[in-house]
């Protein structure tokens, strides 16, 4: 039999190796969840469970430069609670399924793929992980108006930029215990 951790990092793998991500989790230790967030994008703390985290290589060099944020800019607890909106978790399976996918020029979008619903079932996975009391945020410019907006319908859309990329999108889980960071990067 699998072990939760095996499943969980199979189906983060499944999702996300192939494109330029960032997907690191870390443990709740404050109660302005935004504190915890910003230790995990500043990789001052470790994942509590032990688990994988996943993150492209180029980021290495920016941290290594000294700059232990890299890619994301010095950001304030503040930053965070202007900039992310909160969603249900429904639109945090699609957005996070819809990370799977490249920016611009995708030849075949979550929506239109033939293992969509794989897709969607690694992307469950990864987010069950957090438990069903989590509270999910994003950068999404698209909850302006609901907090469940079809990630699936239209192209990944960016909101504020977290980064100098030219577009970024992001999306946070947290939980009692946990945070997981989960951010997209058109790098191209």
């Amino acid at each position: 039999m699998l072990t939760r951790s095996v499943t969980w990092e199979a189906a983060l793998l499944r999702l996300l190796e192939d494109v330029y991500t960032l997907a690191r989790c870390g443990p709740r230790l404050h109660e302005d969840w935004t504190e915890d967030v910003l230790a995990v994008m500043e990789r001052s703390v470790a994942d509590p469970r032990g688990w994988s985290a996943l993150e492209s290589q180029t980021f290495e060099q920016g941290r290594e430069a000294g700059y232990p944020f890299y890619p994301f800019r010095a950001l304030t607890a503040e930053d965070l609670h202007a900039w992310v909106r909160p969603i249900t978790a429904g639109a945090a399976v699609e957005l996070l399924a819809s990370l799977a996918q490249e920016w611009f020029f995708e030849g075949s979008p979550v929506r239109f793929r033939e293992d969509r619903d794989a897709v969607l079932a690694d992307a469950r996975t990864v987010l069950d992980r957090f438990g069903p009391d989590t509270a999910f945020w994003t950068s999404s410019g698209l909850p302006r108006t609901c907090d469940a907006p079809d990630f699936l319908a239209r192209d990944l859309e960016g909101g504020h930029p977290f980064t100098d990329y030219m577009m970024d999108l992001g999306l946070i889980a947290v939980s009692a215990d946990e945070v997981g960071v989960f951010w997209s990067f058109n790098a191209l």
